[in-house]
């Protein structure tokens, strides 16, 4: 059988929630995400990337599991000069 060894490239997103549910109407939160799409990823500011990027990283251990076996993390600077964080998902 053939190894089957893939990476699925991803861009680190951060989304708002606001809740609609009857017990928590109204509230709001953040969360970080993977988009397949790098127009998706959110542009960071140099001085903030960090702080998100070690978040996601504590917590890989979690996504972890079956086919995904790891994440590889990079900085890409966007035309604005602000960054984007570039996600390897490693996968076999």
């Amino acid at each position: 059988m053939a190894d089957l060894k893939a990476n699925n490239e991803l861009y680190l997103a951060v989304l708002p929630i606001i809740s609609l549910s009857p017990n928590s109407y109204g509230k709001t939160e953040q969360v970080l995400t993977l988009m397949g799409d790098k127009n998706l990823a959110t542009e960071f500011f140099p001085d903030e990337v960090n702080n998100y990027l070690q978040i996601f990283k504590n917590r890989t251990k979690y996504l972890e599991g079956g086919h995904v076996q790891g994440y590889e993390f990079g900085i890409e600077e966007s035309e604005s000069g602000r960054v984007i964080v570039r996600v390897t998902q490693n996968v076999g």
